[in-house]
């Protein structure tokens, strides 16, 4: 088997210990391979680092375990080159399972380049995707607590998102604060109601009406100061994703001309991908790294599932959440290939079909610089020019069928 590189080491990870293997050329032409184990801290990773380098490795391959291959990685990448390799494509052989034999293994597949390398961004991508999938996290973590509070508000019988349109805006808060004070009665909390909704007041003081009990005011009072906290949370998150991200502020502002794509999701998007496009060859490649393209699985003729494989999680909701936006927006490209595709297929594959147009429009806008340029939500009518007669046929019988008889008039031309 041809072999790609001289000098290769392969790191078996763990927790509290590193199993390495390093082959490298002998005086007789053959393989000389040395293993030997290091521990996980800082001062054992340089420890390990002198050792490749006394070696003269060039090439050092790890597999990703959780979190731990991470500041091994962030340690070795500064002197040679890393691969991250993906623990699926190293369990194709049975027989090899101790740490050893997995440090040996890791090195023969990187030595003779049986193995594709993960996608690790730059130490500055990383550092805003740590931000962006946080704040993220911060913001499902209030979702559930507003999930929380109208559980505890049905519970006590309080009504309030039945009248009001954000239990949370400055009116809901007020009646919220007085009722965990004490306040029951539902004149009193109706009063509170500002601006619009002042208009409501009758159906606001049948709602207020409820069996609001101490234990239900302990607990809507814990969840509104959670709420608090995960406000200014999520706000200083932001602000420092404003500062990391500056030297990428152009490439944002171009992702938010993307119909459904506002400011975090644009911000999601460069710190999963990137702004850098040239390690994506086509949009593609992207498209199918993300997970956001139909799978193969062909065997003997036949085609099997066609399931989407799993790609970045953060990546892949970001994208859904963008497509949802934009089957909602109006005469756009986007809006007519959500709504076209969810009566056929459905709204999870209009969905992925979408997410997908938007990352394949981010590759090229990121690749060429311009901002996006939408087909129109007449796109899909103007491609049947090329058939109109018969696309013209087609509707008619189907009006036919309906019991319609069709009588066709030109439109006049446009003076």
């Amino acid at each position: 088997m041809e072999r790609l590189f001289e000098r290769v080491a392969g790191l078996d990870i763990h927790r509290d210990s590193i199993v390495a293997c390093v082959r490298v050329p002998d005086e007789g032409g053959g393989r000389r391979q040395e293993r030997r184990s290091f521990a996980t801290t800082t001062q054992a990773l340089l420890t390990l680092l002198d050792w490749l380098r006394s070696y003269g490795v060039t090439l050092v391959g790890m597999e990703s375990t959780g979190v731990y291959w991470r500041p091994v990685y962030y340690l070795l990448e500064d002197h040679m080159e890393c691969w991250l390799l993906n623990a699926q494509h190293l369990r194709n052989v049975p027989g090899r399972k101790t740490d050893v034999k997995d440090a040996e293994w890791i090195c023969q597949l990187v030595e003779h380049g049986l193995v594709r390398p993960s996608f690790v961004p730059p130490r500055e991508i990383r550092e805003l995707r740590d931000l962006t999938r946080y704040r993220k996290a911060q913001i499902e973590d209030r979702t559930r607590e507003v999930q929380r509070l109208e559980k505890t508000l049905q519970d006590g019988g309080i009504k309030l998102s039945s009248v009001a349109s954000k239990v949370l805006g400055v009116s809901g808060r007020l009646m919220l604060e007085a009722l965990v004070s004490g306040t029951h009665d539902p004149e009193l909390l109706a009063d509170l109601a500002r601006g619009k909704l002042r208009a409501k007041l009758p159906a606001l003081r049948e709602a207020l009406q409820g069996r609001f009990t101490p234990n239900h005011a302990l607990i809507v009072s814990q969840i509104l100061a959670h709420i608090d906290f995960l406000d200014e949370s999520i706000a200083a998150l932001s602000d420092r994703i404003d500062e990391v991200i500056a030297p990428f502020a152009k490439q944002r502002e171009l992702l938010r001309t993307i119909p459904g794509v506002d400011k975090r999701t644009a911000e999601l998007l460069l710190a999963e991908i990137g702004p850098d496009m040239s390690r994506f060859p086509t949009a593609g490649h992207l498209a199918s790294w993300a997970g956001m393209c139909p799978g193969h699985n062909e065997s003997a003729g036949k085609n099997k599932s066609g399931h989407t494989r799993h790609g970045s999680k953060w990546l892949r909701s970001g994208l859904s959440e963008a497509a949802k936006a934009a089957g909602r927006t109006k005469g756009t490209y986007l809006s007519a290939q959500y709504q076209r595709l969810r009566g056929r297929r459905g709204h999870q594959k209009a969905t992925i079909a979408a997410g997908h147009s938007i990352l394949v429009a981010a590759w090229h806008m990121l690749t060429r610089n311009v901002p996006y340029q939408d087909l129109g939500d007449d796109y899909f009518i103007r491609r049947q020019a090329e058939h109109a007669e018969r696309y013209r046929r087609r509707l008619i019988n189907q009006l036919e069928r309906l019991g319609h008889k069709v009588t066709l008039q030109p439109l006049p031309k446009a003076a």
